[in-house]
């Protein structure tokens, strides 16, 4: 797929801030290569929304540059959707075909059968028909990735895909996303879970500016975690490291 073959995200010393206020993040630079998946670990408030639409184009960087290569999609929290539309789950995916087809047109045969693919890919061919809001949390997940999919994105920003699913559903989800890198597409995974975060192949840390970035085992240390999220966290260390961070109200 065109869109997956080069895709690729380089941020070199980026700074934001909203309506000329302080820099809601700073001196972030991470280079992330086709096929690689990177959590972006940090409390609310710590910018991780704001690298999100950085990378999106809605919002100039201050300072720096970010370059995206390949189309990019935001995959967003279901939490957070609205669920009393009388959209079906087809419906949905299919407005991953907006973006291409002109106001007058009406949505082709093709992305129609592709928003059928990747509602098969994602496990919910036998629900295109039902209505969006009264799917689970984990199936409303999933149509949004489908979404993404009918976008043809080689870059895709998830807004915490876990939160909200159960365990089944987050499992679906990780299939998904595996087999998404390996076709070679990046995918930002915007997270507060730490073990979570060690599947994936690279982990950025922000609390308002870069903490630290790289493999799991050299991120997740301590000293880094204690950095990231300061009071919010719990570290056990009695022969293997356990981590808890207190769950907040999702409010940024």
């Amino acid at each position: 797929m065109s869109a997956v073959a080069a895709a690729g995200i380089e941020v070199s010393g980026l700074s934001a801030s909203y309506d000329a206020g302080p820099p809601a993040l700073r001196d972030v630079t991470f280079t992330a290569t086709a096929g690689q998946a990177v959590a972006v670990l940090g409390p609310n408030g710590g910018g991780k929304t704001t690298l999100f639409r950085a990378l999106l184009g809605e919002l100039p960087a201050a300072t720096g540059r970010t370059t995206v290569h390949g189309t990019v999609a935001y995959v967003p929290q279901t939490e957070r959707s609205r669920l009393d539309f009388p959209v079906s789950a087809l419906d949905v995916a299919l407005m991953g075909a907006y973006a291409r087809t002109p106001w007058f047109r009406r949505i082709a045969a093709r992305d129609r059968a592709a928003a059928r693919a990747a509602l098969e890919r994602v496990g919910l061919a036998d629900r295109a028909g039902a209505r969006f809001g009264a799917l689970s949390g984990g199936q409303r997940q999933r149509v949004l990735i489908a979404r993404a999919l009918v976008q043809d994105a080689g870059v895709l920003l998830l807004d915490e895909p876990f939160a909200g699913v159960d365990r089944t559903s987050e499992e679906a989800i990780v299939r998904i996303l595996d087999e998404l890198r390996a076709e070679g597409r990046v995918l930002l995974i915007a997270t507060h879970d730490v073990e979570q975060a060690r599947h994936w192949d690279r982990v950025l840390c922000l609390a308002g500016a870069q903490i630290a970035y790289g493999p799991p085992p050299e991120t997740l240390t301590n000293a880094v975690l204690e950095g990231t999220y300061g009071e919010e966290i719990v570290l056990l260390d009695c022969g293997h490291r356990a981590v808890a961070i207190q769950h907040h109200s999702h409010s940024h």
